[in-house]
């Protein structure tokens, strides 16, 4: 018998908040094989057997090719991120799936989604927007919209893709964009697994854009949204009934910040937030939470600083001669980082340098992740038509000569090899 498989992704520290959504998708759709993408490895000693997950899939079991080197290049939050799609195409992939819906760990399910079931059964794939509505205030578009615009129209706390061609081509497509560019980077057009999303209803078929105001319900609706009722189970959004909240910026703060700011004074709102807060106080004292994230440390236990993973994702011949950058034994990555990084990069080792030097090299946009890819052929016709210019225009000789200066100084030579390429 078919059936729709849910999954949230979250590490071990996180499972702890994850039990609220579970139990909600329990009471609501007692139906559904409910799955963890766990962006983590489980420690020794530690058993999440009694967790009320059907099934837990370490994102090591995904299928990623090169897993190690590619896993070394990304922040916790990319990571969480970026391997949604791989759990996607393998739900997908089962017999007895009837579709695959994707919820944030931050998410509280609050009524049946029946009406989100049948826009996804006569589509492929099932969006929710940021807004659905115009935003009628200036302060508000700039909050709301504009942030949009950087980070994406469609909120990616949710997602539902049934088991079509469409669908399974969709997944596969955003694994190979999400394999090179999973990176928070908004001046280069990248907000993790989210911007690409942007691009799915020109690219795909059947695409059912949710706009419905009670779903996906967050701070950066709420200015355009009626909120009122009985927090938790009897929330009204627009006089319909609550189907899911979205509780983003719940561990930063910025929930309080922004839900006064867009729904001071509202009763409903307030009260929901208190709800979450209370249900999830004691979360901070499960063992869970102070679990370390494995891919947050060399493999002797030494954390691993944000420059050395930028670099690594930087340079293809780091990626190349250190395929397992976690080890330690018998020198490794952390030797180079230690010795020659601090050499090559000067900056990224100087406290008052360092964040400016990271935004400099992050500027410069490159694929990532390229070691386990086809070996790249330089362009000849490429190499001689800048040469040519250079030797005959004295200025786009200079912009050439700092620009290869540039990417030597971040990249080495492969980097100057990666613009001569073919594609």
């Amino acid at each position: 018998m078919k059936t729709i498989h849910v999954f949230t992704s979250a590490a071990c520290n996180y499972i702890p908040k994850v039990r609220v959504l579970v139990e909600s998708i329990r009471k609501w759709h007692p139906e559904w094989r409910i799955h963890l993408a766990l962006s983590d490895e489980l420690p020794e000693g530690i058993d999440i057997s009694q967790e009320q997950f059907d099934e837990v899939h370490p994102a090591s079991s995904l299928d990623i090719p090169d897993f190690k080197g590619w896993a070394f290049c990304h922040t916790i939050v990319e990571f969480s991120t970026a391997i949604k799609p791989y759990m996607l195409k393998k739900l997908l992939a089962r017999d007895d799936c009837a579709g695959v819906v994707y919820l944030d760990p931050d998410t509280v399910v609050f009524s049946r989604l029946d009406d989100m079931l049948a826009g996804l059964e006569a589509s492929n794939i099932a969006l929710t927007p940021h807004q659905t509505v115009p935003e009628t205030r200036l302060s508000a578009v700039i909050d709301n919209e504009i942030c949009s615009l950087k980070h994406g129209i469609y909120n990616l706390g949710f997602i539902a893709v049934r088991p079509t061609e469409v669908g399974r081509a969709f997944a596969a497509w955003w694994a190979e964009r999400i394999y090179y560019f999973c990176r928070a980077e908004i001046p280069n057009g990248l907000f993790t697994d989210q911007r690409w999303i942007d691009l799915v209803p020109a690219f795909f078929e059947g695409v059912c854009i949710l706009r419905t105001s009670r779903l996906n319900v967050s701070t950066w609706n709420l200015t355009m949204r009626e909120m009122t009722g009985t927090a938790p189970f009897d929330v009204q959004v627009d006089n319909e009934q609550l189907g899911f909240y979205h509780f983003s910026g719940f561990d930063s703060g910025a929930i309080n910040v922004m839900a006064e700011k867009n729904a001071g004074g509202n009763k409903t709102v307030e009260a929901l937030v208190n709800w979450y807060t209370n249900r999830t106080a004691s979360t901070k004292d499960d063992p869970l939470s102070a679990v370390p994230w494995h891919y947050g440390r060399f493999a002797d236990g030494s954390p691993i600083a944000a420059a050395s993973r930028l670099v690594y994702r930087q340079r293809l011949d780091l990626q190349r001669s250190f395929p397992e950058p976690f080890v330690t034994t018998g020198g490794g990555y952390k030797a180079w980082w230690e010795k020659r990084g601090r050499v090559e990069f000067k900056k990224l080792f100087d406290p008052k340098e360092s964040a400016a030097e990271m935004a400099r090299i992050r500027n410069v946009l490159t694929p990532g992740f390229q070691a386990g890819g086809n070996a790249q052929e330089v362009s000849l016709p490429l190499l001689a038509g800048q040469i040519g210019k250079a030797l005959t225009n004295a200025n786009h000789r200079a912009l050439v000569t700092r620009r290869a200066w540039e990417i030597l100084r971040t990249e080495g030579l492969p980097g100057i090899k990666r613009r001569l390429l073919k594609s």
